[in-house]
C-alpha cells in the first residue's frame, strides 16, 4: 500500500514490489501511476539505487521501448538480463522481445 507520507523512492520501490514475475512496466508507466507523469527519470534514479534492496525487483523496470537501459547499475555484465531471462523473458541485444505480451501496466492492475 502507498502511504501519502512515503517518499518518492519509497512509492516508487512499493509499486516494483508488486511487478508480477515473468513481466516488466516502464519508468514512465510507474511515473504515471504515481501521478507524477514527467517523473519517469526521477523512478529511474530511484531504480538505480534500488539494485542494493534485495526485494525490490529493479531489473523488471526497463525503458518505455523496452531497453535495459539500467543493466550498468547491476553488479556483473549481464545480471540484469540474466535475471529477466530466468523469467522466462527472451532479451536480445539488451532489448525485451515481445513487451506487449510481457508488460505490466500499474495504472491496469493496482487500484
Amino acid at each position: 500500500m502507498i502511504k501519502e507520507s512515503d517518499n518518492f523512492f519509497e512509492k516508487v520501490y512499493t509499486v516494483a514490489r508488486k511487478i508480477p514475475f515473468g513481466r516488466v512496466t516502464s519508468y514512465g508507466a510507474i511515473a504515471i501511476y504515481l501521478g507524477a507523469a514527467r517523473s519517469a527519470r526521477m523512478v529511474g534514479w530511484a531504480m538505480n539505487k534500488a539494485h542494493n534492496l534485495e526485494d525490490v525487483p529493479a531489473h523488471r523496470v526497463v525503458n518505455k521501448k523496452g531497453l535495459l537501459t539500467g543493466k550498468h547499475h547491476f553488479d556483473g555484465t549481464n545480471l540484469m538480463q540474466q535475471l529477466l531471462e530466468n523469467e522466462g523473458i527472451v532479451v536480445i541485444d539488451n532489448q525485451i522481445q515481445d513487451l506487449e505480451k510481457v508488460f505490466w501496466n500499474p495504472s491496469e492492475h493496482l487500484s
